[in-house]
């Protein structure tokens, strides 16, 4: 099958295309080796049949600083099998001088090109429509006018692409090389580095491809490329006086500027709609305040708006696990030893793909935010506003919507890192996104604050339990904000680069493409991730369940009766307790108890711990079972409330100093392994993982045992 590649910048509507010409069939996956993924579909062409549609990932340039430009530079220069036989570059009418780069850039690989230029609508409307065929005398390739969300022009991009496919002579008229000279000045430095490249990339546009890419230490497009031997000439160009890589731009645009005319819509400017509200989004103060607003209500969104799906998630598993146990009950009743089955079933099997699936109302909406805020165009002008206060911490200012995302949960947030230009940007700020206090937390510190912080203290006119829970989170923000300048200063070091954000043109957002993105990235997450948290939750409750004790109840010594029936405490619960008590998790939690002693805790805190690795939610309903009060309490459980106060007393240490060391532990320590699930699919390694897992418990029990020993000394 004949195989056509859709390039273009971000924002100039390629996967309004590919819908447009291949209906709702586009396949989601990922470019070999990497975690940027593609859109592919069959695209019926009219006498022909079908090709291959490949939705290049969105990119202002060829180099390879991104994993976009990477992927797109391996797919465009791809050869045999994996090459593309037509390479559609998609064009924005309103923008053709800053779109065109990209298509000289593509004619320098010697590729089959048709020019789709996007948007003429919009060209129109602005009066400065495009001269099709002025344009196309220039660039000499193939030029056909689209608008393809209205689908104009298509039959006639079908038709471009047909000829090229269909006739050689119509290919070759169509490849037209590299449109411009290059300097004199810089011919020099091009021979320069074409002779330390690799045989059979040894042209000038190869030379300036290196240039623009192996100046970056973190653009190798392969181990073959020799990008130290390339900066080695680049600092001896400058050492002389000369900038190889702003003069390869620089001829490039000059090239542009004299060629294509004002008349061709290259220049034209946003209407003056865009410009009045531009002068206030963009304005300092409302700009800001504005910003605001619309964070609060994302923040919102994935706060509350997903509870009722999250809620329906949740009771559906829920119901269908009592179902089932129902089920293995009867059979047990009539002596089948199904009993285990039953439990894996219901707590492993059917709780591990709950575990999976409630994150999925989350995930859908953040996606479905982000793409309306890109469609839209606001999404460029908030990363402008935030670009000034998050590169104090060393992020790019499109950081600003996995950060605030984080805050609502960490799975869905680390995905949304792929907005990221850079992948150093994205490691960062994946390295640090799970120090943001996600909602899975909440439950956790309304547990701590009621049971083991007072409503008032003696003299202090603040009410101490809302003051608590506002500064655990406050102190989360300020160490991800510190986290953020330290691991990017030391982990992973990168030089500061001129970052262009380009203020896209405001447009009404396709309905389709925004629900087609949040869907496949929910998908994507479900297909990539959900098999890792599934595996890891079962292992979880195995560690909760083995070994089995066959009748708990000759756990119930008499001395047992007696104290939970004058605590009021349910002899089945307390039963549950002591099964607990003599699992692996149980063991282990015996095991770590003199490592976390001297953070304020016990073995038993230490058994809800590990049972937060399934998520960090599951602490309340591990410390219920372990108390003996069942594992439906929740954190509105006032006997829940009382026991773990009554275990922090009888130990005869301070609750306030256990409960902020508690606190603080949440805030820093690694405890979801869905996040940790995510990282590896996200990274594509376990080493960072792994780092992340230790460097986040190093800080957590260091900060904890400070917190602890601290308030120790001062509550006396």
């Amino acid at each position: 099958m004949k195989r056509v590649l859709l390039v273009g910048n971000p924002n100039t509507g390629k996967s309004t295309l590919l819908n447009a010409l291949t209906g709702a069939g586009a396949r989601v996956g990922n470019f070999a080796g990497t975690t940027v993924s593609s859109m592919r579909a069959r695209w019926n062409l009219p006498n022909h049949g079908d090709v291959e549609l490949v939705d290049v990932p969105g990119t202002y340039s060829l180099a390879a600083h991104s994993p976009e430009e990477r992927v797109a530079i391996r797919a465009i220069r791809a050869t045999g099998e994996d090459a593309g036989d037509v390479v559609v570059v998609l064009l924005d009418a309103t923008r053709l001088v800053r779109s065109s780069y990209l298509l000289l850039q593509v004619a320098e690989l010697g590729r089959p090109i048709v020019a789709a230029v996007n948007f003429l609508d919009e060209a129109r409307a602005q009066g400065r429509p495009v001269d099709l065929e002025a344009y196309a005398a220039v660039v000499r390739v193939p030029v056909v006018g689209i608008v393809a969300r209205q689908g104009e022009g298509l039959d006639a991009l079908a038709a471009a692409v047909r000829q090229i496919l269909d006739d050689p002579e119509a290919a070759a008229a169509a490849t037209p090389g590299p449109l411009h000279p290059w300097p004199d000045a810089l011919k020099p430095d091009l021979d320069a580095v074409a002779a330390v490249l690799p045989e059979g990339m040894q042209t000038p546009a190869d030379s300036a491809w290196a240039i623009l890419s192996l100046d970056d230490a973190e653009a190798q497009l392969g181990p073959d490329l020799p990008g130290a031997e390339v900066r080695d000439v680049l600092e001896a160009a400058r050492a002389a006086g000369r900038d190889p890589l702003g003069d390869v731009v620089a001829a490039r645009y000059a090239w542009l500027d004299a060629r294509l005319p004002a008349a061709f819509g290259a220049r034209a400017q946003e209407g003056q709609f865009s410009e009045r509200l531009d002068a206030w989004l963009l304005h300092p103060v409302w700009g800001l305040l504005i910003f605001a607003v619309v964070m609060c209500t994302l923040f919102a969104g994935l706060f509350s708006w997903s509870d009722p799906a999250i809620g329906l998630v949740e009771a559906g598993f829920g119901a269908l696990g009592t179902w089932v146990g129902a089920g293995f009950d009867v059979l047990v009743a009539r002596g089948l030893p199904v009993g285990l089955l039953g439990d894996f079933v219901v707590d492993g099997l059917i709780g591990g793909v709950g575990s999976v699936l409630v994150f999925l109302p989350q995930i859908l909406l953040l996606f479905l935010f982000i793409a309306v805020l890109e469609d839209s165009g606001y999404l460029a002008r908030a990363a402008h506003l935030m670009d000034r206060i998050l590169r104090a911490a060393g992020l790019p200012g499109q950081a600003f919507v996995p950060m605030l995302s984080g805050f609502a949960c960490a799975v869905p947030a680390i995905m949304a890192t792929r907005t990221l230009p850079r992948a150093r940007d994205r490691l960062v700020t994946m390295l640090v996104l799970p120090l943001t206090t996600c909602s899975a937390r909440l439950p956790v510190y309304t547990l701590l604050v009621a049971a083991l912080f007072p409503a008032s203290i003696e003299g202090f006119p603040l009410p101490v339990r809302p003051l608590a829970m506002a500064g655990i989170y406050a102190f989360a923000t300020i160490t991800a904000v510190l986290a953020a300048i330290v691991l990017g200063r030391f982990v992973a070091p990168a030089h500061d680069p001129e970052v262009v954000l380009e203020l896209v043109p405001y447009r009404i957002p396709s309905v389709r493409v925004v629900l087609g993105h949040a869907w496949r990235s929910g998908m994507h997450f479900v297909r990539e991730a959900g098999g890792v948290i599934l595996v890891a939750t079962i292992v979880l409750w195995g560690l909760l369940t083995f070994p089995r004790v066959d009748d708990p109840s000759t756990l119930l010594t008499p001395d047992v009766v007696v104290a939970a029936e004058a605590d009021g405490r349910s002899l089945d619960a307390v039963a549950a307790s002591l099964v607990l008590e003599q699992t692996y998790g149980g063991r282990m939690g015996k095991l770590i108890e003199p490592a976390i002693e001297p953070l304020g805790y016990d073995w038993r805190m230490g058994v809800g711990i590990l049972g937060s690795f399934a998520a960090r939610e599951v602490f309340v309903a591990t410390m219920g079972l372990v108390y003996g009060i069942g594992d439906d309490a929740d954190e509105e459980s006032e006997p829940l409330r009382v026991a773990l106060r009554q275990s922090v007393v009888l130990r005869d240490e301070n609750p306030v100093a256990v409960g902020m060391s508690l606190m603080v532990f949440f805030a820093l320590a690694m405890q979801c392994t869905s996040t940790l699930a995510v990282l590896v699919k996200e990274t594509r390694s376990y080493r960072w993982p792994a780092f992340v897992l230790g460097y986040m418990t190093v800080l957590a029990w260091v900060a904890s045992f400070l917190t602890f020993q601290g308030m120790r000394l001062i509550l006396g």
